[in-house]
Protein backbone atom coordinates (compact mmCIF):
# COMPACT_ATOMS: atom_id res chain seq x y z
CA UNK A 1 0.00 0.00 0.00
CA UNK A 2 2.75 2.68 0.90
CA UNK A 3 4.96 1.73 -1.95
CA UNK A 4 2.10 1.99 -3.91
CA UNK A 5 0.99 5.40 -3.23
CA UNK A 6 5.17 6.42 -2.86
CA UNK A 7 4.89 7.69 0.57
CA UNK A 8 4.76 6.89 4.11
CA UNK A 9 1.38 5.41 4.90
CA UNK A 10 0.89 3.09 6.82
CA UNK A 11 4.20 3.69 8.44
CA UNK A 12 5.75 0.43 8.31
CA UNK A 13 8.19 1.11 11.79
CA UNK A 14 5.04 2.16 13.45
CA UNK A 15 2.96 -0.94 12.57
CA UNK A 16 5.68 -3.28 13.40
CA UNK A 17 6.21 -1.99 16.77
CA UNK A 18 2.26 -1.78 17.31
CA UNK A 19 2.02 -5.35 16.36
CA UNK A 20 4.19 -6.33 19.00
CA UNK A 21 2.76 -4.24 21.49
CA UNK A 22 -0.70 -5.58 20.82
CA UNK A 23 1.25 -9.01 21.19
CA UNK A 24 2.76 -10.20 18.18
CA UNK A 25 5.95 -12.78 19.32
CA UNK A 26 7.83 -11.55 16.01
CA UNK A 27 7.81 -9.72 12.97
CA UNK A 28 9.07 -11.21 9.43
CA UNK A 29 9.83 -9.25 6.24
CA UNK A 30 10.15 -9.85 3.06
CA UNK A 31 12.19 -7.61 1.00
CA UNK A 32 12.07 -8.56 -2.63
CA UNK A 33 14.90 -7.31 -5.32
CA UNK A 34 12.08 -5.06 -6.69
CA UNK A 35 11.40 -4.34 -3.30
CA UNK A 36 7.71 -3.95 -3.77
CA UNK A 37 6.89 -4.81 -0.32
CA UNK A 38 9.80 -4.02 2.14
CA UNK A 39 12.64 -2.15 0.99
CA UNK A 40 15.85 -3.03 1.97
CA UNK A 41 16.30 0.46 3.72
CA UNK A 42 13.03 -0.85 5.88
CA UNK A 43 14.71 -4.09 7.33
CA UNK A 44 17.69 -1.84 8.18
CA UNK A 45 15.45 0.77 10.28
CA UNK A 46 13.55 -2.31 11.39
CA UNK A 47 16.42 -3.45 13.37
CA UNK A 48 16.73 -1.32 16.34
CA UNK A 49 13.55 -0.89 17.17
CA UNK A 50 11.83 -4.68 16.90
CA UNK A 51 12.50 -6.19 20.25
CA UNK A 52 10.75 -9.45 19.52
CA UNK A 53 12.20 -11.75 17.24
CA UNK A 54 13.65 -10.40 13.80
CA UNK A 55 12.90 -12.74 10.80
CA UNK A 56 14.24 -11.93 7.18
CA UNK A 57 12.89 -13.99 4.30
CA UNK A 58 14.07 -14.23 0.94
CA UNK A 59 15.88 -15.68 -2.02
CA UNK A 60 19.76 -16.46 -0.81
CA UNK A 61 20.92 -13.74 -3.86
CA UNK A 62 24.11 -11.93 -2.90
CA UNK A 63 22.71 -8.97 -2.24
CA UNK A 64 19.80 -10.62 0.05
CA UNK A 65 22.84 -12.46 1.53
CA UNK A 66 24.75 -9.19 2.22
CA UNK A 67 21.32 -7.53 3.71
CA UNK A 68 21.07 -10.65 6.28
CA UNK A 69 24.65 -10.44 7.69
CA UNK A 70 24.49 -6.81 7.86
CA UNK A 71 21.15 -6.29 9.87
CA UNK A 72 22.41 -9.95 11.97
CA UNK A 73 18.08 -10.82 12.52
CA UNK A 74 17.30 -13.41 15.02
CA UNK A 75 16.80 -15.51 12.19
CA UNK A 76 16.85 -16.13 8.26
CA UNK A 77 14.28 -17.95 6.51
CA UNK A 78 15.45 -19.13 2.87
CA UNK A 79 13.20 -19.55 0.17
CA UNK A 80 13.53 -20.59 -3.77
CA UNK A 81 11.43 -18.02 -4.93
CA UNK A 82 12.14 -16.46 -8.67
CA UNK A 83 13.09 -12.56 -8.54
CA UNK A 84 9.28 -12.17 -10.25
CA UNK A 85 7.76 -14.56 -8.27
CA UNK A 86 4.17 -12.83 -6.92
CA UNK A 87 4.27 -15.03 -3.49
CA UNK A 88 6.31 -18.21 -2.26
CA UNK A 89 4.69 -21.27 -4.23
CA UNK A 90 6.57 -23.74 -3.80
CA UNK A 91 9.99 -25.58 -0.72
CA UNK A 92 13.16 -26.09 -1.67
CA UNK A 93 14.70 -29.63 -3.49
CA UNK A 94 17.17 -30.17 -0.63
CA UNK A 95 18.68 -32.54 -2.52
CA UNK A 96 19.32 -31.10 -6.03
CA UNK A 97 20.30 -27.84 -4.19
CA UNK A 98 21.82 -29.62 -1.30
CA UNK A 99 25.36 -27.54 -2.20
CA UNK A 100 24.24 -24.33 -3.00
CA UNK A 101 22.48 -24.23 0.56
CA UNK A 102 24.88 -25.70 2.21
CA UNK A 103 27.29 -23.06 1.25
CA UNK A 104 24.90 -20.34 2.09
CA UNK A 105 23.96 -21.62 5.47
CA UNK A 106 27.37 -21.67 6.76
CA UNK A 107 28.03 -18.42 5.91
CA UNK A 108 24.87 -17.38 8.18
CA UNK A 109 25.60 -20.25 11.11
CA UNK A 110 29.53 -18.66 11.06
CA UNK A 111 27.57 -15.10 11.71
CA UNK A 112 25.90 -16.85 14.93
CA UNK A 113 22.10 -16.47 12.64
CA UNK A 114 19.74 -19.07 13.13
CA UNK A 115 18.62 -20.71 9.22
CA UNK A 116 15.28 -21.72 8.32
CA UNK A 117 14.77 -23.61 5.12
CA UNK A 118 11.06 -23.51 3.15
CA UNK A 119 10.16 -27.27 2.29
CA UNK A 120 7.12 -28.96 1.20
CA UNK A 121 5.52 -31.04 3.54
CA UNK A 122 7.82 -34.39 2.23
CA UNK A 123 9.87 -36.24 5.03
CA UNK A 124 12.71 -36.73 2.23
CA UNK A 125 13.14 -33.19 2.14
CA UNK A 126 13.03 -32.53 5.90
CA UNK A 127 15.81 -35.05 6.29
CA UNK A 128 17.54 -33.26 2.84
CA UNK A 129 17.54 -30.03 4.96
CA UNK A 130 19.06 -31.86 8.17
CA UNK A 131 21.79 -32.98 6.23
CA UNK A 132 23.15 -29.48 4.92
CA UNK A 133 23.09 -27.96 8.11
CA UNK A 134 19.73 -25.93 8.81
CA UNK A 135 19.01 -25.08 12.49
CA UNK A 136 14.89 -25.17 11.23
CA UNK A 137 12.59 -25.64 8.13
CA UNK A 138 9.75 -23.96 7.52
CA UNK A 139 6.20 -25.78 6.17
CA UNK A 140 5.12 -24.24 3.08
CA UNK A 141 1.04 -24.75 4.05
CA UNK A 142 -0.93 -23.92 1.04
CA UNK A 143 -2.09 -27.63 0.53
CA UNK A 144 -2.85 -27.84 3.67
CA UNK A 145 -4.95 -24.49 3.69
CA UNK A 146 -6.87 -25.45 0.41
CA UNK A 147 -7.87 -28.89 1.32
CA UNK A 148 -8.47 -28.07 4.95
CA UNK A 149 -12.54 -27.51 4.03
CA UNK A 150 -12.87 -30.72 2.02
CA UNK A 151 -11.18 -32.87 4.34
CA UNK A 152 -8.76 -31.48 6.95
CA UNK A 153 -7.76 -35.33 8.39
CA UNK A 154 -6.08 -35.79 4.80
CA UNK A 155 -5.18 -32.18 4.49
CA UNK A 156 -3.03 -32.66 7.62
CA UNK A 157 -1.86 -35.63 7.28
CA UNK A 158 1.37 -35.05 5.42
CA UNK A 159 2.56 -32.56 8.00
CA UNK A 160 2.22 -34.70 10.12
CA UNK A 161 4.94 -36.88 8.60
CA UNK A 162 6.77 -34.14 8.08
CA UNK A 163 6.71 -32.72 11.68
CA UNK A 164 7.70 -36.13 13.01
CA UNK A 165 10.41 -36.18 10.61
CA UNK A 166 11.80 -33.14 11.40
CA UNK A 167 11.68 -34.09 15.42
CA UNK A 168 13.36 -37.23 14.61
CA UNK A 169 16.40 -35.10 12.53
CA UNK A 170 16.39 -32.62 15.35
CA UNK A 171 15.74 -30.08 13.61
CA UNK A 172 13.13 -27.26 15.38
CA UNK A 173 10.14 -26.67 13.09
CA UNK A 174 7.66 -23.66 11.37
CA UNK A 175 5.21 -23.41 9.42
CA UNK A 176 3.42 -20.68 7.35
CA UNK A 177 1.48 -19.38 4.04
CA UNK A 178 -2.28 -19.37 3.62
CA UNK A 179 -3.08 -20.25 7.32
CA UNK A 180 -5.59 -17.90 8.89
CA UNK A 181 -8.23 -17.82 11.46
CA UNK A 182 -10.62 -20.92 10.23
CA UNK A 183 -7.57 -23.31 9.83
CA UNK A 184 -5.13 -22.35 12.22
CA UNK A 185 -6.18 -23.89 15.58
CA UNK A 186 -6.03 -27.77 14.17
CA UNK A 187 -2.90 -27.33 12.68
CA UNK A 188 -1.23 -26.01 15.86
CA UNK A 189 -3.13 -28.85 17.58
CA UNK A 190 -1.88 -31.73 15.26
CA UNK A 191 1.63 -30.77 14.97
CA UNK A 192 4.13 -31.53 17.08
CA UNK A 193 6.79 -29.31 18.64
CA UNK A 194 6.00 -26.20 16.11
CA UNK A 195 7.69 -23.48 17.20
CA UNK A 196 6.04 -20.42 15.22
CA UNK A 197 4.17 -19.68 12.31
CA UNK A 198 4.33 -16.85 10.00
CA UNK A 199 1.46 -14.97 8.75
CA UNK A 200 0.98 -11.84 6.92
CA UNK A 201 -1.87 -11.39 4.16
CA UNK A 202 -4.39 -13.23 6.06
CA UNK A 203 -3.64 -11.32 9.62
CA UNK A 204 -3.71 -8.21 7.28
CA UNK A 205 -6.58 -8.76 5.25
CA UNK A 206 -8.76 -10.03 9.39
CA UNK A 207 -7.41 -6.52 10.45
CA UNK A 208 -9.43 -4.97 7.76
CA UNK A 209 -12.43 -5.88 9.56
CA UNK A 210 -11.61 -6.89 13.10
CA UNK A 211 -8.58 -4.53 13.93
CA UNK A 212 -4.99 -4.83 13.87
CA UNK A 213 -4.77 -5.09 17.94
CA UNK A 214 -8.22 -7.58 17.62
CA UNK A 215 -7.19 -10.02 14.91
CA UNK A 216 -3.45 -10.27 16.42
CA UNK A 217 -5.24 -11.60 19.58
CA UNK A 218 -7.19 -13.74 17.66
CA UNK A 219 -4.44 -15.49 15.72
CA UNK A 220 -3.00 -16.18 19.26
CA UNK A 221 -5.86 -17.33 20.52
CA UNK A 222 -5.70 -19.90 17.87
CA UNK A 223 -2.25 -20.99 19.17
CA UNK A 224 -3.23 -21.62 22.60
CA UNK A 225 -3.73 -25.43 22.84
CA UNK A 226 -6.24 -26.88 25.09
Amino acid sequence: MRNARGHNLPDVLKVAQDCERFGAQGITVHPRPDERHIRYQDVRDLRPIVKTEFNIEGYPSESFISLVLEVHPAQVTLVPDAPDALTSNAGWDTLKRADFLKDVIGRFRQAGIRTSIFVEADPVMVEGAAKIGTDRVELYTESYASGYNADREKAIAPFVAAAEAAGHCGLGLNAGHDLNLDNLAYFNQRIPNLAEVSIGHALICDALYYGLENTIQMYLQRLQIP
